[in-house]
């Protein structure tokens, strides 16, 4: 019997990293769009995205940032596009879920918990920003906290109810698998479930092997392997081994300059596509094969890309 395909998504440009940190972020929706078709002719089924204001690279949630974007990506491949409703943790609940609620893709992005992110450590390493928000943007992190309570949850899973969107299902912690569980219990959200196991933020869980079987074993538990898909990302440095745990576990894997602006030691990615190439080398060294964007939509039981508003 054959091993089933593995699923590739790319995050192309997030909220995470700030502009001057690499000169290969995409920020403009000129280079957002051309940096997801790349990832996606270098073996991405899935792109999630992000947008910013192209002036000063800052996050952006309003649909008219996404709306160029989108179409372009649309008219130019078959991908699946997932659409992030984790936005910033200064944005409101409210601002963060209005690309998914007008443009109805067929995968957004939710966060299962709140959580301390911690993104302050970079600034002992960038000592020059481009723009005036993005060293207020890292210090204020050592203080904020990202906020992603119960009814948060809940309100991103009911604005979208009626859209088909599914939701790649984003788990910094234990913790968040058990929220998983408590919606799925209620009925609100359904199998299969889209985990994505997220390892190496600081304020979530660590990237020690042992994290991830137990990430693993704790979503086998709760769900049974036959109502999940998992999916890992691993931040910064871990990115590529945690994409190599996952698939010799039969799992799916999530790279791409928002998780890691890295290629190896030292090497900056010059573009998303370079992570997915290597993340892809990485997969078939394995002798198992990617999924294209339409056996993604199988596996992960998607509505269609016909059936988006955009």
């Amino acid at each position: 019997m054959a091993a089933p395909k593995v699923v590739i998504t790319c995050a192309v440009t997030g909220s995470i990293h700030t502009p001057t940190m690499s000169p290969h972020l995409p920020i403009t929706s000129q280079e957002i769009a051309d940096a997801a078709i790349g990832a996606v002719e270098a073996g991405a089924a899935i792109v999630h995205l992000h947008a910013r204001d192209p002036k000063d690279g800052r996050p952006d949630q309003s649909p008219e940032a996404f709306a160029p974007f989108l179409k372009v990506i649309k008219q130019r491949s078959g991908a699946v596009v997932n659409i992030t409703t984790g936005g910033a943790p200064t944005m409101s609940i409210e601002e963060r879920v209005r690309p998914a609620a007008t443009f109805k893709p067929e995968v957004a992005s939710l966060n299962m918990g709140s959580m301390n992110f911690g993104l302050y450590p970079m600034l002992a390493r960038y000592k020059e920003f481009k723009h005036s928000w993005e060293k207020p943007y890292l210090e204020g992190s050592r203080e904020r906290i990202f906020k992603n309570t119960f009814a948060d949850i809940e309100y991103i899973l009911t604005t979208c109810a009626e859209n088909g969107t599914r939701f790649e299902i984003e788990c910094y912690d234990i913790g968040h698998l058990y929220t998983l569980a408590h919606f799925a219990d209620r009925g609100i959200v359904q199998p299969p479930f889209f985990v994505q196991s997220v390892f190496g933020i600081l304020g979530g869980i660590g990237a020690h092997p042992e994290d991830v079987m137990h990430m693993r074993r704790t979503a086998d538990r709760l769900f049974g392997r036959e109502n999940y898909r998992w999916s890992v990302l691993g931040a910064g440095r871990n990115q590529m081994p945690i994409a190599a745990m996952s698939a010799a576990m039969g799992g799916n894997v999530r790279v791409g300059l928002e998780d890691s602006l890295w290629l190896g030691p030292g090497q900056l990615a010059e573009s998303n596509a370079a992570q997915v190439r290597k993340a892809r080398q990485i997969i078939e060294g394995l002798g198992l094969e990617i999924a294209s964007p339409d056996e993604a939509r199988a596996i992960l039981k998607l509505k269609g890309g016909d059936k988006v508003a955009f």
